[in-house]
């Protein structure tokens, strides 16, 4: 296997904040264990020597959760020095840690900037709608101590992005949600939609996300940022990056937006392997990295047909005008636990967003085109 990808949860689905709308808490709730405590020092070191013996040229690992900084700083130093114990092929390694930003401090920052961590980092637009679903243990409000870890992100010079979840509160607020991180230099953001139980019918909670109003916030938020790409100062915002590449000929990074699966690893603190991180399930396990090694993983993941059903698209998908670029979306959006795979929850969303907008996003495509090629374009 030439490159890996692998999640590690370090410290399973504990947090130590309590977000009402947290899909991996739906996770836990659907599982015979709900969670597996913090990944021992053992269980580590076989994952890394795992990866490791499994990668030829590159590997990409990303800590998650639940909340990986609960391990402690000290999992992460343990971490660097068994890599650099099992490297012995010399192969490229890139680290990124998503975080709730609540327990950052200069130390942390520091070692995420010396050892060139990518760092997500949680926030959920303005204080508003922020501490609406993001609460601490306590259910007291987070959004200043975001605010203070984004400031020693910064100050200690590491790399990071935010992570915004679009649910029935961030998605009208848009607006403002976009005009505040201008002014927080937020260059980098991400924008997932948020997931209804796995066993519910969407939009039963009050944070869930209606089609229709998410239609109209990537219509909002693509406006906004059309409007910053033509005065040369745009955030970079990975969907419609993805989209612009989509129409460039290029192979989206995103697996939502390529409509199938990817090759994924999520690690569990246990050492149990799974296909993606929304289906950390008992039914998904494929193995665990303390008795097996990746080549049993792959067989039963190839067994198991995880990346071929993702492919199933309805007949009313693939005959859709805009297939082409929306290729169906996520799986989890198509799927509900135990049911064949349907229509995306959200395919009103995007046939909404596309009539409006693919227009424009084919001719920033065109001259983005147009500028690799050295032709001049209208701007």
């Amino acid at each position: 296997m030439p490159a890996i990808q692998v999640m590690i949860k370090p410290a399973s689905g504990l947090c130590n904040m309590r977000c009402s709308y947290c899909f991996y808490v739906d996770e836990m709730a659907n599982r015979r264990q709900a969670s597996y405590g913090i990944m021992s020092e053992q269980t580590l070191e076989n994952v890394i020597m795992r990866i490791l013996e499994t990668a030829d040229s590159y590997c990409g690992i990303v800590f998650h959760g639940g909340e990986p900084t609960l391990a402690g700083l000290d999992f992460y130093r343990k971490c660097l020095e068994l890599e650099q114990k099992y490297n012995t092929k010399k192969v490229k390694i890139d680290h990124a840690l998503q975080t709730n930003g609540y327990v950052l401090d200069e130390e942390w920052c520091s070692f995420f900037a010396q050892n060139h961590f990518l760092v997500g980092l949680s926030v959920d637009g303005i204080k508003a709608t922020h501490d609406a679903c993001r609460k601490d243990a306590e259910g007291q409000d987070t959004y200043f101590h975001v605010l203070h870890a984004a400031r020693l992100l910064e100050e200690a010079g590491a790399d990071f992005n935010v992570l915004t979840v679009v649910n029935g509160r961030t998605a009208p607020k848009i607006r403002r949600i976009y005009e505040q991180y201008r002014k927080l230099g937020f260059k980098w953001q991400q924008y997932i939609a948020c997931l209804d139980p796995v066993l519910e019918e969407q939009g039963k909670q009050d944070y869930s996300l209606r089609a229709e109003v998410y239609g109209q916030f990537l219509i909002d938020l693509f406006d906004l940022w059309e409007i910053d790409l033509k005065q040369g100062r745009q955030p970079y915002i990975r969907q419609f990056e993805n989209y612009i590449g989509i129409l460039m000929g290029q192979m989206p990074e995103s697996c939502e937006q390529r409509g199938v699966c990817s090759l994924q690893n999520v690690v569990e603190a246990d050492g149990s392997v799974y296909p993606c991180d929304f289906y950390v399930l008992d039914e998904y396990r494929l193995g665990n990295l303390n008795a097996e090694g990746f080549d049993v993983i792959d067989r039963r993941r190839r067994e198991s047909r995880f990346l071929e059903n993702s492919c199933n698209h309805t007949e009313s998908c693939k005959k859709c005008p805009y297939f082409g670029i929306c290729r169906g979306g996520c799986r989890r959006h198509r799927q509900q636990l135990g049911t064949e795979p349907g229509e995306n929850c959200f395919c009103e969303s995007y046939r909404m967003f596309f009539a409006a907008c693919l227009p424009r996003m084919q001719e920033i495509a065109q001259l983005c085109m147009q500028q690799k090629r050295g032709v001049p374009g209208k701007s």
